[in-house]
């Protein structure tokens, strides 16, 4: 059977699952999944399909096995990135935007579980209302799924609350690429979700075995996961941001760790003058201009913050600890943000919302953007900024352009280096400055020991190539959860 026959049948199939209206073919819609800001080369989708609930999920992957059409799920809204849910043989995109469901807000323990269509712009003020807020990851764009980002391990900005690089992930449901359905940890248990008396929360299991892992980084290729279960904190009273200039990157790694080791501080994190400035600035261009120039170098952002109770002494406790830290080590915490004050206030909101304004932030500059990430530790980072920097000054891509953003995680044993590269993908010689840097970078972030731990597009060979036998394991659960290669065909290494 072709291909074009195959998404026919499919096609019938699955109008008799979902209401009609949830199966589309318009050209121009089926045009926005086919690319998004990445390297990733991919092929719009013949159809786009629309489940609401579970059931609708395994019906589509029963026709695809049918008729051997490949899935690429997709739960978040424009814009995107990472080239993740760009399919790269066309076939059916499974688009969770309909799922929409808020199950549960539990605030005595602490969780939230919700479907794969909630997005940050939905989930943040229903958990408001309760007094909680999520460990975000930095200004989320509000169409963002919550379920793909703690999927992809997006990095947060409260690593003292971080355990492992999947935290704050716990339970889910998942649909395997034959069709079964799956929950994993305490919701594993008998019987329905309004049945079953486990709290949901434990991720580990069932067994010895923790399936939540399968899933996580997996791009979706080994299963399509329906709801989670994540982490949520309580919402601070009161809140105190700190600033700390450095003017070198080679200096950053001192108050990080030291401010970690003691958990004095919530949000911590660190971003160079021109991501800083990305942030901050207006719509128009000079007023980036004018505060990269401004700003300094680098600046750690520290929260410290107070809850229900006795809030006021324990954010001076906090505040005493962090000023002696930076004492210890020659350093000057401020109140107020050096180079562009009285925009302080304006930073504390958005660390602790997503990205409402259009267009997103990272694209405001150029009209586009790559990013360019890996783990790290710490004591590494002035060495990858510095590796980063001289492969930008060899090439023909302007320096001045890039940003850099680090993010400590799992309480400081481990860094998200970030570094965002604007580009105006309208200019064919700055697109193929930029592909030739981005490439030579990865390669040599690569080779010096980088660990790209969650692998798109053109990094996935970068990675599985070093490694032939963590491939051979990969590709039997592959085997075993979507024997028919159904799933997201094209990522990682399948």
């Amino acid at each position: 059977m072709s291909q074009v026959e195959g998404i026919v049948r499919f096609r019938d199939g699955a109008a008799a699952v979902v209401a009609p209206e949830s199966v589309v073919e318009e050209s121009a819609l089926l045009d926005q999944y086919g690319k998004d800001h990445s390297f990733v080369s991919g092929k719009s989708p013949s159809l786009v399909v629309f489940p609401e609930t579970k059931e609708h999920v395994q019906a589509i992957v029963r026709l695809a096995n049918q008729f051997m059409v490949p899935l690429t799920p997709v739960s978040s809204g424009t814009p995107r990135f990472n080239g993740d849910a760009v399919p790269c043989h066309g076939g059916v995109v499974v688009d969770f935007g309909k799922m929409k469901r808020i199950l549960k807000i539990d605030p005595k323990n602490r969780y939230a579980m919700f479907e794969a269509g909630v997005t940050y712009g939905e989930l943040v003020p229903e958990l408001r209302k309760q007094g909680l807020r999520l460990d975000m990851p930095l200004l989320p764009p509000v169409s963002k799924s919550v379920l793909a980002s703690r999927l992809e391990r997006e990095p947060v900005l409260i690593p003292k609350y971080q355990y492992d690089y999947v935290d704050p992930l716990l339970t889910l449901e998942v649909v395997y690429g034959t069709g079964d359905d799956f929950r994993t940890g305490s919701a594993s248990g008998p019987g329905t979700l309004e049945t079953l008396k486990a709290d949901k929360v434990n991720p580990w299991g069932p067994g010895s075995i923790d399936f939540f892992r399968f899933v996580s980084g997996a791009q979706g290729t080994m299963g399509l996961v329906t709801w989670i279960v994540t982490k949520t904190e309580v919402l601070p009273s009161m809140q105190k941001l700190y600033f700390i200039p450095l003017h070198d990157s080679a200096a950053l790694a001192a108050p990080l760790q030291r401010l970690l080791r003691q958990r004095v501080v919530d949000e911590c994190l660190a971003l160079d003058n021109v991501y800083l400035a990305s942030i901050l600035a207006e719509s128009r261009l000079s007023d980036f201009d004018g505060l990269r120039r401004s700003l300094p170098a680098w600046t750690v952002i520290a929260c410290v913050a107070g809850y229900q109770r006795r809030p006021e002494e324990r954010v001076a406790i906090q505040e005493r600890y962090l000023i002696d830290i930076c004492r210890d080590l020659g350093l000057q915490p401020s109140l107020h943000l050096p180079g562009a004050e009285g925009k302080e206030h304006n930073l504390l909101r958005l660390l602790s919302e997503p990205w409402t304004g259009t267009p997103y932030w990272k694209l405001r500059r150029k009209g586009s953007c790559r990013d360019l990430f890996f783990l790290s530790p710490l004591s590494r980072v002035p060495e990858f900024v510095s590796l980063v920097a001289g492969m930008i000054s060899h090439s023909r891509y302007p320096a001045d352009d890039v940003g850099c953003y680090i993010q400590p995680m799992v309480q400081g044993r481990g860094c998200h280096c970030e570094f965002n590269l604007p580009c105006d993908e309208t200019d064919p010689k700055a697109m193929d400055a930029l592909r030739e840097l981005f490439m030579t970078a990865s390669e040599t972030l690569v080779a010096n020991g980088a660990f790209f731990s969650r692998p798109y597009g053109p990094w996935a060979d970068m990675v599985y190539r070093q490694d032939g036998e963590e491939v051979k394991a990969l590709k039997r659960l592959k085997a075993i959860f979507d024997p028919n290669n159904i799933l997201n065909p094209g990522k990682v290494c399948f």
